[in-house]
């Protein structure tokens, strides 16, 4: 990866998801900095972009000056750098404290070593540059944190003290350090074949990249399968849906069946018996809710968490009767407000109770619900009625009742409905205005209140849209049921 991200970093994908967190990350970054008193921070962007030679420059400027926290404290030596999200001077010498976005876990995992190891390297460049550091600390969320209405830094991080645990992987660093320069000066491409590692501890950007010598589907698109077991398969040569059915270690009716349509060109798969079994359980009115949510990791709103995904808005298509007309109703937050209770009120309003309700891979809209009703007593009752009534629309589609090659190895809503309606533009996600997926949605929503006025209303009308479709999405999938 290494090499690839010096010589081919436009090979890198970076997906929506992925860059909202590093977006996080910044924001959690910055905020720890009011943890300590009098922090300096020497960050200078030109172009948007970081001055590595200035932050250096700034860094010794305010060690000279006797500055006591740096923040992004940048440092060179041998054609290497880092930055300290935050360096705190101590008695004996210096600390180093690394700042992530993640929640405190007692338990040492993948991702927490990578951590030491990033420590270790800034330790190794600072000592490099006469920089003595004693003690090293990880700074995390604290994930039972409870908002009160005023934020309090202190509750808000748990600060771990990892000085023994970086010291243990300190020595491998040299030895890493020169490996990746080799790495970096190869002018030929490593020949570095797919792993577990591409998936663990993070999926790597150059999947797509690495992977494009394979067929397509391949192993890796079987529904529901492990990666470790896809690269097992992988390194046993299975990796044609051909590879995978002549050697029988497919056994799974759904993953067989994906093999089988692809193989034979089979285009649709119906179990009427199962789905008339399933749309017997549902009952007139009929409604179809899908929430939209957003997951501030510094809570803004009182009794809520770190990482709580907070409902701001929904839409709720919904048939009085059979044969009755398609009805619509919605909800979106006012802008800057705590949206929980107004949406609650509103969706007990809109959904009476002991009627039929239709979600899609509903454990997200019932957890929602649950927590609402946990939250406002006085609606607690009204609450999870509805949630006790909704049924998944999901099923049919994951227990294998209805498959259409086109799906693949997804049954979410946005690989069923293209499969089913492929020439549908009033169906087709892409066709929508900045909003497309939840991920922008929760960007989007997020962002509202730095807008102005103009872009604000546009922006609430391309949320509206995109909620609406995937409400729409599950009649129109229903229908085809």
């Amino acid at each position: 990866m290494l090499w690839l991200k010096i010589n081919k970093p436009e090979e890198e994908i970076i997906n929506d998801f992925d860059k909202a967190t590093m977006e996080k990350g910044t924001e959690v970054g910055k905020i720890a900095q009011k943890y300590f008193n009098n922090a300096v921070d020497v960050t200078i962007l030109t172009n948007n972009k970081p001055n590595l030679l200035k932050m250096i420059e700034n860094t010794q400027n305010e060690i000279t000056k006797g500055s006591t926290v740096i923040c992004e404290a940048s440092f060179e030596y041998d054609d290497l750098f880092c930055s300290v999200d935050i360096l705190k001077k101590e008695k004996n010498g210096w600390a180093i404290y690394e700042v992530k976005s993640s929640t405190y876990d007692t338990k040492v995992d993948k991702k927490v070593e990578l951590y030491f190891e990033d420590i270790a390297f800034q330790k190794y460049i600072l000592k490099k540059r006469g920089i003595n550091i004693t003690n090293t600390y990880l700074m995390q969320i604290n994930k039972d944190y409870v908002f009160d209405g005023n934020l309090n830094i202190h509750k808000l991080f748990v600060v771990s003290d990892v000085t023994e645990k970086v010291l243990k992987v300190e020595e491998d660093i040299f030895y890493n350090l020169n490996e990746a320069k080799q790495i970096f000066n190869q002018k030929q491409e490593p020949n570095v074949d797919l792993s577990i590692n591409c998936d663990s501890p993070y999926k790597c950007g150059f999947w797509k990249y690495c992977s494009n010598h394979l067929p397509s589907p391949s192993v890796f698109d079987i529904y529901n399968l492990y990666f470790k077991n896809k690269i097992n398969f992988y390194k046993n040569d299975l990796i044609s849906y051909t590879d995978l059915k002549n050697s029988n270690v497919i056994t799974n009716k759904i993953q067989l069946r994906q093999i089988d349509y692809y193989l034979n060109n089979k285009k649709t798969y119906v179990n009427k018996t199962k789905i008339n079994e399933f749309l017997d359980t549902l009952t007139y009115p009929l409604y179809f809710l899908d929430f939209e949510t957003v997951m501030p990791i510094v809570p803004k709103y009182v009794g809520s968490k770190p990482y709580d995904q907070i409902p701001f808005q929904y839409s709720l298509h919904y048939i009085e009767k059979k044969g009755g007309k398609l009805k619509h109703k919605e909800f979106l937050a006012k802008t800057g407000e705590d949206p929980r209770e107004a949406l609650a009120k509103q969706l007990c309003e809109d959904i009476p109770k002991n009627v039929c309700v239709l979600a899609y891979y509903k454990s997200f809209e019932c957890s929602r619900i649950k927590e609402l009703a946990k939250q406002f007593p006085l609606l607690k009752d009204h609450l999870l009625n509805i949630e006790s009534n909704i049924k998944d629309l999901i099923i049919p589609f994951k227990n294998g009742y209805y498959y259409n090659k086109a799906m693949g190895g997804s049954f979410s809503i946005k690989s069923v409905l293209p499969a089913i309606f492929p020439n549908d533009p009033k169906l087709n996600y892409d066709n929508l205005q900045q909003v497309q997926n939840g991920t922008d949605a929760m960007t989007v929503f997020s962002n509202l209140e730095k807008m102005n006025p103009t872009d604000q209303k546009i922006a609430r009308n391309n949320l509206l849209e995109y909620c609406k479709l995937d409400t729409y999405a599950m009649v129109k999938i229903w229908q085809e049921l």
